[in-house]
């Protein structure tokens, strides 16, 4: 019993620690993600004629004004992620981009799902749809900004569908 309950114990304390870190895991994606995209997005600006180029190569349609576009997105996007504002939607344009890089320069390469899993593209791509699913995280400036309205939100009481606070549970058998 004694054994139990100094595991149990470890278990607790550990949880404990690890949720005071949760903030380290959305931290690193974002700013991987970040530095990334903003010197992708800034290398492609100052370099558009390769890019279109590039981008006519591979038969995206209007590489004269995707190419700019994609550039923007990517710089942009890489910023807001780096600094975590906006980060859930900033990440969708992104995957977007990263996509339609699968499938347009890299689609030679991918003959097998473990081929897919194997670029650096899916896996940007996974991890910005974890972004945009999970949030930036508590070190970010959307949790600086809006977070604890968020939190006190959440921790208001919720009233199930077809009845207010007044009206009595009728759930207590008599």
């Amino acid at each position: 019993m004694a054994l139990r309950a100094l595991i149990e114990s470890v278990r607790e304390r550990t949880d404990v620690a690890l949720k005071r870190a949760d903030f380290v895991a959305p931290l690193l994606a974002r700013v991987t993600l970040g530095v990334l995209f903003v010197s992708t997005g800034w290398g492609k600006l100052h370099n558009l004629d390769k890019v279109t180029s590039f981008f006519a190569e591979l038969g995206i349609p209007a590489p004269q004004l995707q190419a700019p576009f994609v550039s923007a997105v990517e710089l942009v996007g890489g910023a807001l992620l780096l600094v975590g504002l906006g980060s859930r939607l900033a990440a969708i344009p992104l995957v977007a981009s990263m996509a339609v890089a699968i499938i347009t320069a890299k689609r030679e390469e991918v003959s097998s799902l473990p081929d897919l899993f194997g670029l650096v593209e899916w896996t940007y791509l996974a991890m910005l749809v974890w972004v945009a699913l999970a949030g930036p995280g508590r070190a970010s400036l959307d949790h600086l900004l809006f977070g604890r309205a968020r939190q006190a939100e959440a921790e208001l009481p919720s009233i199930p569908r077809g009845r207010s606070l007044r009206e009595p549970s009728t759930s207590h058998s008599v």
